[in-house]
C-alpha cells in the first residue's frame, strides 16, 4: 500500500509540474541524432610509379676481372587486394629503359603481403613471392641474357592522403587503416629480384615509388 501511495504522489507531482500557472509547459524532445552512412570500399589497389633497377655481375674472364655494376631507371605496375588488416596479395610488373645502355632489366612476379599499421594512413608491409626477372646486357658488340624464376622478396611502407572519418563507419574493421581507404596514396619500398643467374653471377636490386588508388 505504501508503494502504491508513494506512485500516486509522484504522478500528481508531475502533472502539477507540467501545468503550473494554468499554462501546459511542452515536453521535451530528445535530439536526432542522424545514423552515419555506412562506407564500404573495394579492398583492391592500382599503383603506378617509377623503378631504380641495380645490376652487379661478375667480371668477365677476358678483361680484368672486375665486378660490372649498373644502374638503370623505369617504371612499374602494381595491383593487390586486402584479404585483412595483417595480410594481402600483390602482383606487379616493372621494367628499365633506354638506348645504348648497359643493361635493360624485366620482371614480373606475385607476392603475399604482410603488413602492419603504424598509424591511421601509413602502414609498412612485407613482399614475398615467386616472380621471373630477365636481364639483357649489350656492350656494343657482343649482347646477352640472363633469366630466372624464383623466390623474390622485399619490404616498404604506404601512406594514404585522404581520410574519410567524417562520412561513416566502415563495414569491416580493417578498413580505413593504414593505406585502406579510398582514394590516393603513395608508396616506397625495396626489392630483390635475382640472384647468382647466368654463368657470370648477376644480381638485381629494385627501388620502386609511385602513387596508387584504393576503390
Amino acid at each position: 500500500m505504501k508503494k502504491i501511495l508513494i506512485t500516486l504522489s509522484t504522478i500528481i507531482a508531475m502533472t502539477s509540474n507540467s501545468f503550473a500557472g494554468g499554462k501546459v509547459v511542452a515536453p521535451v524532445e530528445a535530439a536526432v541524432v542522424p545514423i552515419p552512412a555506412l562506407i564500404s570500399p573495394i579492398p583492391l589497389y592500382l599503383g603506378l610509379g617509377a623503378v631504380a633497377a641495380f645490376i652487379k655481375r661478375d667480371g668477365c674472364a677476358c678483361a680484368d676481372g672486375s665486378a660490372m655494376k649498373d644502374r638503370r631507371f623505369g617504371g612499374v605496375l602494381r595491383a593487390g587486394y586486402d584479404f585483412n588488416d595483417y595480410i594481402g596479395i600483390e602482383a606487379r610488373v616493372l621494367k628499365t629503359f633506354g638506348s645504348n645502355t648497359f643493361s635493360t632489366t624485366e620482371h614480373y612476379g606475385l607476392f603475399l603481403k604482410p603488413q602492419y599499421h603504424l598509424l591511421d594512413q601509413m602502414n609498412v608491409y612485407g613482399l614475398l613471392g615467386y616472380g621471373r626477372t630477365t636481364v639483357d646486357y649489350t656492350n656494343g658488340v657482343k649482347s646477352s641474357s640472363n633469366s630466372k624464376n624464383g623466390f623474390s622478396y622485399g619490404a616498404g611502407f604506404e601512406y594514404d592522403f585522404t581520410s574519410e572519418e567524417d562520412e561513416g563507419n566502415y563495414d569491416r574493421d580493417f578498413d580505413g587503416k593504414g593505406d585502406q581507404e579510398k582514394g590516393w596514396g603513395m608508396w616506397v619500398d625495396v626489392q630483390h629480384l635475382l640472384s647468382n643467374a647466368g654463368t657470370m653471377n648477376t644480381d638485381s636490386d629494385v627501388v620502386t615509388a609511385g602513387i596508387t588508388y584504393d576503390f
